[in-house]
Formats: C-alpha cells, sequence, structure tokens
C-alpha cells in the first residue's frame, strides 16, 4: 500500500483531517431536520456506532434555524450540506455548525460566495467544495460532453480558485460519481493537482449488498493509492450500517484500529454452528473495540491453522471446540460456551 498523500491539514470541530491524520469516518443523516429531537437522536447513535464527523441536509430556512439546537446537543461536528440557496449557508453558519457543504454546480454566482466568505472571516470553518456527477455546472457539462472524471476536476479547481481569491483557504474536497471508475479517475487526477485533504466516497452507491460492494471496491482503491482524508459510504439503508461498512473497510487496510474476525465459509466438512457463533462473536467483539485478531473456524483443515495464526481463535468440531491464544492451544470448550469463553480472553487480552 502507497504512503499516504499529505495534504493540507484543517480541523472540522475538533477532528483533524488530512495532515496525515487517520481517516476519519462521516455519515449523513435521514431523519427531517425540521425533526429536531428524531435527528439528535440519529446524531447519537452515530456517534455510538463510530461516526466522527455527521452532515445533515439543510433544504430550506427553517431546517437551517434547526441546526443551533442539534449542533449544540451534537457529540460529534455538524457539516450543514447546502445546495442552491447561499442564504441557507449563511444561516447554517449563524446557527453554529462546524463547516459547510457546497455544491459548484448549483450554488450560483461568485458574489453569493464572496457573501458567504465574507460572513466566514468572524467565525472561521471548513467549506467543503463538493462536486457530483449528477449536478455539475451547465457550462462544464457542455465543454467536456458529459460528466467525465476531468469535468468534475475543472469543476472543483473553478470553485477553489474563487475561494483563494477571495482570500479563503480552509477547504475540503470531494468529487463524487455513482461510477467507481470515474470517481477513482476523478481523485486521482485532482489530488495531483492540489494540496487539499480529500473527502472520499462513492455516490448513490445503493442499498446493501450492491452498495457495499461497490464502496469497498472504489474506496478501498483510493485508500490503499494513499488517497483520502475523511470517508463516506453512501448506502440506501440505515445510516449506521454506512459507519460499519466504513470502519471495516479502513480495518482490512489496517488504517483504523479494532478487532478484526477471521471466519470460515463453510461447507459440507462445517459440523458445528459457525455462521451462529461467528455473528455473535462479531457483534460482543465490536464492543470491546480492542485491537486483535480474533479466527472463528469450524473446519478441521483449514481451522486450527487460522486460529494458530491469529491473536485468539476457536477451531470448533462435532460439539465442541479448542480454544487458542497466540498459537498456543488453552482448552476445549463445549460449543454452548465457546463464545463466552472466547470472549473472556478477549477481556484480559493485552498486546
Amino acid at each position: 500500500m502507497k504512503k499516504r498523500k499529505q495534504t493540507r491539514l484543517i480541523h472540522v470541530g475538533q477532528v483533524p483531517v488530512g495532515g496525515g491524520n487517520p481517516v476519519s469516518v462521516q455519515s449523513m443523516t435521514k431523519t427531517d431536520t425540521h425533526d429536531i429531537k428524531a435527528t439528535s437522536a440519529q446524531i447519537r447513535a452515530l456517534h455510538k456506532a463510530g461516526c466522527q464527523i455527521i452532515r445533515i441536509a439543510v433544504p430550506d430556512m427553517d431546517a437551517a434555524m434547526a441546526l443551533g439546537p442539534i449542533t449544540k446537543s451534537s457529540p460529534i461536528p455538524v457539516i450543514a450540506d447546502i445546495h442552491f440557496d447561499w442564504r441557507l449557508a449563511l444561516e447554517a453558519h449563524r446557527q453554529g455548525v462546524d463547516g459547510l457543504r457546497i455544491n459548484p454546480g448549483n450554488i450560483g454566482a461568485s458574489w453569493k460566495i464572496k457573501e458567504l466568505v465574507d460572513a466566514l472571516k468572524d467565525r472561521p470553518v471548513p467549506v467543503r467544495v463538493g462536486v457530483n456527477a449528477g449536478s455539475l455546472d451547465k457550462k462544464v457539462l457542455a465543454k467536456f460532453g458529459g460528466p467525465h472524471p476531468e469535468a468534475l476536476v475543472e469543476s472543483a479547481l473553478n470553485q477553489i480558485e474563487m475561494l483563494e481569491r477571495l482570500g479563503f483557504g480552509l477547504i475540503k474536497v470531494s468529487i463524487k460519481a455513482s461510477s467507481v471508475p470515474m470517481t477513482v479517475e476523478a481523485y486521482r487526477s485532482f489530488s495531483k493537482k492540489a494540496p487539499y485533504p480529500l473527502h472520499i466516497g462513492i455516490s448513490e452507491a445503493g442499498p446493501a449488498p450492491a452498495g457495499i460492494v461497490k464502496s469497498a471496491a472504489g474506496l478501498g482503491i483510493l485508500l490503499s493509492e494513499g488517497i483520502g482524508d475523511t470517508m463516506r459510504v453512501s448506502l440506501t439503508g440505515p445510516p449506521c450500517d454506512e459507519v460499519r461498512t466504513a470502519k471495516q473497510i479502513l480495518q482490512s487496510l489496517e488504517l483504523a484500529s479494532g478487532p478484526e474476525i477471521i471466519s470460515c465459509p463453510t461447507c459440507g466438512r462445517t459440523s458445528i454452528a459457525i455462521r451462529k457463533l461467528a455473528r455473535e462473536a462479531e457483534k460482543r467483539l465490536a464492543k470491546s473495540g480492542k485491537k486483535l485478531k480474533v479466527a472463528v473456524m469450524g473446519c478441521p483443515v483449514n481451522g486450527p491453522g487460522e486460529a494458530r495464526e491469529a491473536d485468539l481463535g476457536i477451531a470448533g468440531s462435532k460439539g465442541a471446540g479448542i480454544l487458542f491464544k497466540k498459537g498456543k492451544v488453552l482448552r476445549t470448550v463445549p460449543e454452548d460456551r465457546l463464545i463466552d469463553e472466547l470472549m473472556l480472553e478477549v477481556e484480559s487480552w493485552k498486546p
């Protein structure tokens, strides 16, 4: 895996983004923003799942006004997602949000951007230039004949140039499409042309499992090439699923700490309820937060070997299983006690 690209450091609230800091996980609320209670409850649930930054849709002025109490009660930084009306960005800023997302394809004339930048001088917060293949400026679309990767990049650079002329440099950038190849090519190109931190994602990835696969493929490529400072997995489904998927992508690339579970896919050799055991182990390990590799195996062919290679592991067969620690057999345990005994070892685990 390539060394991470060094981008400019900014802070979204208290979360450092860029500058070599760990990749942060974002999501977006899927409640009606006008419903302050429901939106705040969802933010708390997302925070508990591991979300570090939350973005909130601002469709109208009433929604912008709701951001005040939502932001005050939020345990994580809040970004206001703005389209079409720059006045919503102004009000969101007045309400105390930690960042703004604007879309170059629909935010409008340069004087509107100037008015926003002038307001940000009193209380600077980062602005994400959020380019999306589905909402590019008509002039850019006409120039490139459609949402080509370079069209996305030019749209972002044009908006950045405008902000820089106004003396504003607290910028983060995203360049998303629903196409994995288009998104990857656009981010690769932009990362060579500008030093700003990048928020990566595959836009409108879809429902699981297809959306998870698309996101893992696209984000995995970018992260393995050192591109990306913060990320969102965009799924048609509960937002906590987005966070869990993002965390798993980062852990699979060893870019985030946390428990890693290895389990066999099962086959005709399996003689133990391995799927049930694996689900229970995954659920209980997620609560521990410890960085360790745990194997849950149910096959006499690969099971013992995989279990020995993990920090902790169980290799089950015919109603019982062997509990391993650092390659050494600890004891044989009945099947109905395997996960409980495994978790006892997890709780006492020290690297």
